[in-house]
């Protein structure tokens, strides 16, 4: 049994490998080629998930796919996002037991098909050109590999500092890792987010900036509710 186990495991650990060193050329759909995945995780969020895909579906921009990962919601957010499945070819969706955020967007990460990875909270919303101006914004700038920023922040615009929970610091201080747009390498390189109970986004930022250039960019298109009930960064102790 322990040989096994040890081979089955051996064989996820290289078909991971292979993952991350290249794209993986399997068909997933019909005749549709996305070259933007927007991965959405999602947790008892069926009162907020129709804002947040109808944002998605009024894009001006059309080459994308959208990724929902169900981190265990105990709601009605299957019921919501099973009609947009039902009409939408590009819409995905994938459940899991709860594992927090970080893990359930690597699981999005995983099962993406773009060249380019984007990430909306499920209580946010994008304006309609968010996808557009991010995707001219890397093909005028090819040397970038990962732009972050572009928010209009609705409500409390403070959270609490990662280094002191004590203490709060303003959004404009911090990397918002719902707002990070870039190439597939970056993601898999660095093996997404870190199961981390707070801030992962900003350890990601921090190991990416080690090895990638990053951009800043100013165009606020990207709507983040502060005050979201039971939000981690409003929870957090």
């Amino acid at each position: 049994m322990k040989l096994i186990k040890k081979s089955f495991n051996k064989k996820l650990y290289l078909i991971h490998l292979i993952s991350a060193e290249k794209k993986i050329n399997m068909q997933v759909y019909k005749s549709y080629k996305p070259f933007v995945s927007i991965i959405m995780p999602t947790f008892n969020r069926a009162n907020f998930l129709k804002r947040s895909i109808e944002s998605v579906l009024k894009q001006t921009y059309n080459y994308w796919e959208l990724i929902i990962v169900d981190d265990g919601s105990i709601d009605d957010s299957f019921k919501i996002i099973n009609e947009y499945l039902l009409k939408y070819e590009n819409i995905r969706y994938m459940k899991h037991s709860n594992r927090r955020p970080p893990l359930a967007t690597n699981a999005g990460i995983l099962a993406s098909c773009g060249e380019l990875l984007a990430f909306l909270g499920s209580d946010d919303e994008w304006k309609p050109d968010y996808l557009k101006q991010r995707v001219e914004f890397m093909e005028t700038h090819p040397d970038i590999d990962l732009i972050h920023g572009g928010v209009e922040i609705i409500g409390h615009p403070f959270v609490k500092d990662k280094n002191d929970l004590t203490k709060e610091i303003h959004l404009s201080e911090c990397v918002i890792g719902s707002t990070f747009f870039g190439k597939r390498e970056v993601f898999f390189e660095l093996e997404g987010f870190k199961n981390l109970v707070y801030s992962d986004d900003s350890d990601f930022f921090e190991r990416a900036e080690k090895k990638y250039k990053i951009a800043k960019v100013d165009f606020p298109s990207y709507i983040y509710y502060r005050d979201t009930p039971d939000s981690i960064c409003s929870t957090i102790e």
